[in-house]
């Protein structure tokens, strides 16, 4: 699944466009290299999101093309930081 994706279906971001201007702009790392909006997750990646001040560090537990509002945070483990990453 692309990452961009992934941030919004797991809702660590809530909208696809601001995952994609987070990734492309060089503030998504995957495995600690940048990643491109178009990059592939696969389960056991550490994604790393740096939003002004903060950091959050989640590792995926699990991706999958469609989930409910209520399971989304299943689909991942915050490791570090806040899951609030809205822009």
């Amino acid at each position: 699944m692309r990452l961009d994706k992934y941030l919004k279906v797991s809702r660590i971001i809530k909208r696809r466009t601001v995952a994609k201007e987070a990734c492309d702009g060089g503030r998504v790392k995957i495995n600690d290299k940048v990643a491109k909006a178009g990059t592939d997750v696969k389960e056991g990646d550490i994604i790393e999101i740096s939003f002004a001040s903060k950091k959050i560090l989640a590792r995926i537990l699990k991706v999958v093309e469609h989930v409910r509002k209520e399971d989304a945070s299943s689909m991942y483990e915050i490791v570090e930081g806040e899951e609030d990453t809205e822009e």
